[in-house]
This record gives C-alpha cells, structure tokens and sequence, in this order.
C-alpha cells in the first residue's frame, strides 16, 4: 500500500461509513475522483483501482456504500437494500471529506464505478454538481430506481453536468448490448458528450481480476489507458 493510501471513517445516518482513500505523492492540489464500488464493496479489486488513479495523479477515495447492513452479510443480499436517496448522501459525504484536503483542486472532481458502481456513478454524476464527468463500468440496472429513488438512473441522464465514458463487455447481459445502445441513444439525444467503448469476448466485470474466469487483462488494459487519456482531457 502507497504511503498515502489510508482507510477513514464518517459518521453518516448513525453509522460508520468507512472510506478508502489514496493520493499522489507529488504536491497539489490534484484533481479528485469518488470511486463506485461493485457488489463486493471495497474489496482488493477496488482499492486497487484507487491505487491506480493516485499513481496517475488523482486523490480518489471509494465509500463503503453497504455500511448500513450488518457487517460479513453476503453482499448479494446487501444489494437489495440499497437506497438510491442514502447512496447520494454517501456520495455526497465523500465529496465534502475531498473538499476539505489541501491536495484537492474541488472544481476538478469526477465520479467512476463499477458493475454496481457504474450505475452509482451516472446516479451520483446527474445528482452532486462537484461532479464535471462521469465514467462508467459496465453499468447494470441503470432502468430501475432502488429503495426511496424516484427515478432510475436511465431517467436522469438530462441531469448530467458534463460527459460520459463508458466501457462495456458485449458478452455481458446486465447492461446487454441492446440496454448500452439505449444508453448511447438517449445520451444522444440529449446532446450529452460521451464515449462508450465495447469488447468482444468479455462479459460483466472483465476488469475484476479476483475473477479470474471473467477477467479479461486486455480489455482491462486498454479501458484503463483509454480512461487515463480522457481524464486528462475532460478533467
């Protein structure tokens, strides 16, 4: 773990949220990026990714968004009791912890995620303005709301501040190829700036490398490159 990388807590709803976070070792301020993470939370495919963004000068910080259900719960029930209104809160309680960093340039902040995460991220990006651009995992389940959400993700694409980068598996079926291309479209039609990127022989989670079965390192390889040099443009 980089001298920087540390693990901080918040006090939100009565609970600890507990927040992993890294940081460039060269001086600020940096821009800044709330990580989204998948089912699992923050496990070492995660933190890992955070590491990534610091190494390629970004502070990013991911919360535990399932800090309100009992701890060592399979996450596979943890999900069903997401709340989209709570995850904002989250968010917003990560945005405001990076704010308050010396090392962080706040008008530069941007939200990622994935599987779970990517649709956290067009969530969050369409409800916080600190986030400029968004970029997306393979985001499932971006046509229902959960818990108190009034509105699906899909439904909020007209919120979106800035653009879009998506990466997608086409062997994937949640997002499918047909659910990305109506994602595509709609953004489209919304004059919304984005890219989405799609690769053959890849399923869901093709960047989780604790999956070796589903992991794909090339495709892993080239939507992290990919995503470097758009971050360094749009933010």
């Amino acid at each position: 773990m980089a001298s920087n990388a540390r693990w901080e807590s918040l006090a939100i709803d009565g609970n600890s949220m507990s927040i992993f976070i890294d940081e460039p070792a060269t001086p600020g301020p940096h821009p800044a990026i709330v990580v989204a993470h998948h089912r699992a939370g923050n496990d070492v495919a995660t933190t890992k990714f955070v590491q990534d963004l610091a190494g390629h000068g970004y502070v990013a910080a991911t919360p535990h968004l399932h800090h309100r259900r009992p701890e060592g719960e399979d996450t596979r029930e943890s999900i069903k009791h997401l709340d989209d209104n709570q995850i904002v809160g989250d968010l917003n309680a990560t945005v405001e912890l990076l704010q308050g960093l010396d090392s962080v340039d706040s008008d530069r902040m941007a939200i990622a995620g994935h599987c779970m995460g990517g649709r956290v991220s067009f969530l969050g990006a369409a409800s916080i303005p600190a986030f400029k651009c968004n970029i997306a995992y393979y985001s499932g389940n971006m046509f229902k709301a959960m818990g108190t959400g009034d509105a699906p993700p899909f439904e909020k694409l007209g919120a979106l501040r800035g653009p879009v980068i998506g990466f997608f598996g086409n062997d994937d079926e949640n997002p499918s190829p047909a659910d990305v291309a109506k994602i595509d479209a709609k953004l489209t039609e919304l004059g919304i700036a984005h890219e989405f990127h799609a690769y053959d022989g890849a399923g869901h989670a093709f960047q989780n490398f604790t999956n070796q079965a589903g992991y794909r390192a090339a495709a892993t390889e080239d939507s992290f490159a990919k995503m470097i040099a758009w971050l360094g443009k749009n933010l």
